[in-house]
């Protein structure tokens, strides 16, 4: 009989089969590696219980000068700015119409023609001319939710709504509808859109002032003069215009897609792509909403990509004010030997915007170029373009200022940039940039660092320990002065489940204190982020999991990093031991296995009778915290693995009586009865309070004859 100590390499392997892998770790979950040993992670709490709307993708964390500690939070509906748990609503407002058309407001109403039963799929009305392309309707007492309006036909019928009851309606019965009509000549609007409405008059059709003096998001949009609203819990009762003629519509800025929706055609990725003859997909990525964010000493400026141009929210105005377009605060003056102001020249849209911290410049990743002779110049994807010094409001370049623009030679686009110590590090699609400051007369110099390299996405990108990592199309990119491959155990594992079609859902972010950079994605099957992949720099390995998150921000400002979740809430990780984020804690399953493993050339069975494990449970806070721990055998490599025992290891201390886990006892051996040519061990904790670290596992085996 022999005592086999497993000493597992760290970090896991996919890069070969389970057996050629022998000697590693090969899967796992919610796990990381410390000091060469698999642990579980941390658990996560909700920062608070209050949410906001939409998916965010941006998190910005700064404080202002009266020690405020403020976090800019953007989604595809809004942009907020959290302080002690609560947000506020920052977004822009687009448009202002003052006053609208008089009677903007148009209610739906209608009768049965036909008898329906409580399961009809669709319903015929008398006329169905003033109804909007999908909406909410009632009949008697049952609401009825509507996706299509074909003459007078509804269909995409969701019976019961808002957890009515089902029935049968007769002909002639009524048909209200909570949809109203509204009308405003180039509104501009896309669903989802919010606009809030003052000064109407009521009431008509069943609805009043105060139903109508409120903020709604436009259910779909009818033509370039008219969309609906839906008005919720009140159903009209004739059919009928109002509002008055003083009404007011307030419109914020337009919302954009949680998702990425491919474009196709010319200008976008080269011809044949996806193959011969195949029309390239856009790589820009306009349709999901991505904001950009910095801090302008203690104020901020945001921008959401290739949608609009850049924002300015003031900190000594307070959190109740809006962000501004930047082009408002420029001056008024008429710039010399041209009929235009120096308000016209602020960039109109941009793909990303950056704040240079020390030497105060707000800088445009791809925008409309300066042409003194037109303020409105084409979008320009690879031009970067640049404020004056301690001036964001000045883009007119003289002699006298320092704004001015470079454009990129390598590329088609600029995917993304990020600070570091010493330069702005640019992204194109194909090409890396370094951006140094060089002072008066030439400002900014601009040098190409490496040509025909990829980045995954706009938030594909982190910095730690004065290096740059980045997710590209298939590998793993570091910058330390020098462009480099990194090795990856993980390489063709990850890039084999990523959801290409979601690349612009990657998302990368640091973990300082285990010296770890995060990377997020969709898996192949998923249009939502659920996994991720870590990288340690310090240990050099790999490990992944899954998990949904949207955004992730590590700030010194924080107490630990700073999640996103499906939920709209905010997550503080690294904090306890559970799942935290709803109202109990969760188990948080984690996972750790290696490879397979055999004695000599796996020529012969093994018997093994006995483990002696070795595991901490520093950090766990119930009375009696476990693993399970299983050896999962098998005859040989391509056969699946047998049944076998799976003993749990049990604390044998106390933790109700003391809170010290340096020196713990811990079963000494646990007693097994399992052979095969080959093995694996799992170690898995499913409960909750369970903090543990694994040492250095030992198995006691034999030979078991050569069958």
């Amino acid at each position: 009989m022999a005592i086999t100590k497993l000493d597992l390499q760290p970090g896991l392997y996919r890069e070969g089969t389970n057996y050629s892998a022998e000697g590693r770790y090969y899967d796992g979950d919610k796990i990381r590696f410390r000091s060469g040993k698999p642990e579980k992670i941390g658990g996560w709490v909700r920062l608070s219980n209050a949410q906001f709307l939409g998916i965010s993708r941006s998190l910005w964390n700064w404080a202002t000068l009266d020690g405020s500690n403020l976090l800019g939070v953007g989604t595809n509906l809004k942009y907020y700015i959290e302080n002690g748990g609560s947000y506020s609503d920052i977004t822009p407002i687009r448009k202002v119409v003052d006053p609208m058309s008089a009677n903007p407001f148009a209610t739906a109403y209608s009768t049965l023609n036909g008898t329906i039963t409580d399961t009809s799929t669709s319903i015929t009305l008398t006329s169905g001319a003033s109804f909007p392309p999908a909406g909410v309707i009632l009949i008697g007492t049952e609401q009825i939710n509507y996706t299509s309006v074909i003459t007078n036909q509804l269909i995409g019928l969701t019976r019961g709504y808002n957890g009515t009851t089902p029935a049968g309606h007769t002909t002639g019965a009524v048909v209200g509808c909570s949809t109203l009509i509204v009308t405003d000549a180039n509104h501009g609007a896309v669903p989802n859109d919010f606009v809030t409405f003052s000064g109407a008059t009521g009431p008509f059709g069943g609805f009043s002032a105060a139903n109508i003096n409120a903020t709604f998001q436009v259910l779909s949009v009818i033509n370039t003069g008219s969309y609906s609203i839906n008005v919720e819990g009140v159903f009209s009762t004739s059919a009928a215009s109002g509002g008055g003629s003083a009404a007011i519509a307030t419109y914020e800025v337009n919302t954009g897609l949680d998702i990425y929706i491919s474009g196709l055609g010319w200008g976008t990725d080269p011809w044949g792509a996806g193959g011969w003859g195949s029309a390239g997909t856009t790589g820009i990525g306009q349709q999901l909403r991505l904001w950009s964010a910095d801090n302008y000493g203690e104020d901020l400026v945001i921008s959401p990509r290739g949608a609009d141009g850049i924002y300015y929210w003031d900190a000594t105005l307070g959190l109740s004010e809006r962000a501004v377009l930047l082009s408002t605060l420029a001056s008024t003056d008429l710039v010399p030997n041209t009929p235009y102001t120096h308000q016209q020249f602020v960039p109109n849209i941009t793909n990303e915007i950056s704040s240079s911290a020390i030497e105060r410049f707000v800088i445009a990743m791809g925008a409309n170029p300066y042409d003194p002779t037109d303020p409105n110049t084409t979008f320009d994807p690879l031009l970067v373009r640049w404020s004056d010094q301690d001036n964001p409001y000045e883009w007119v370049p003289a002699i006298t200022n320092q704004s001015g623009e470079f454009r990129l030679s390598h590329g088609s686009y600029i995917v993304g940039s990020i600070n570091t110590r010493q330069e702005i590090v640019i992204w194109t699609d194909s090409a890396l940039y370094s951006m140094q400051y060089l002072g008066a007369p030439y400002v900014w110099k601009l040098q190409l660092l490496m040509d025909n390299l990829s980045v995954m996405s706009p938030n594909s990108m982190a910095t730690a320990n004065n290096l740059v990592f980045w997710m590209g199309i298939d590998k793993f990119y570091v910058y330390s002065g020098r462009v480099e491959t990194l090795e990856c155990s993980l390489r063709q594992y990850i890039f084999n489940d990523i959801n290409t079609s979601q690349g612009y859902q990657v998302f990368s972010g640091t973990n300082e204190a285990y010296n770890e950079i995060w990377w997020f994605y969709c898996s192949a099957n998923s249009t939502t982020v659920d996994k991720y992949v870590v990288y340690n720099y310090v240990d050099r390995v790999w490990y992944y999991g899954t998990l949904n998150r949207t955004a992730w921000l590590d700030s010194p400002l924080r107490s630990s990093p700073l999640a996103a979740d499906y939920n709209n809430r905010m997550i503080y990780h690294e904090v306890g031991t559970d799942d935290v984020s709803g109202l109990t804690p969760v188990a948080i399953n984690a996972y750790v296995q290696s490879s397979d493993f055999d004695i000599g050339d796996g020529d012969k069975f093994a018997f093994v009778w006995r483990i002696l494990p070795d595991v901490n449970f520093n950090g766990s806070y119930v009375d009696a915290p476990s693993v399970q721990m299983t050896i999962k055998p098998r005859r040989n490599a391509g056969a699946p693995y047998s049944a076998a025992d799976n003993p749990t290891v049990n604390s044998q201390d106390n933790y109700s009586l003391t809170r010290s886990y340096n020196i713990q006892q811990f079963n000494g051996q646990v007693y097994t009865r399992l052979r095969g040519r080959q093995m694996a061990l799992r170690v898995e904790s499913t409960d909750v309070g369970v903090a543990w670290q694994l040492g250095s596992i030992r198995i006691d085996l034999k030979p078991d004859g050569r069958r």
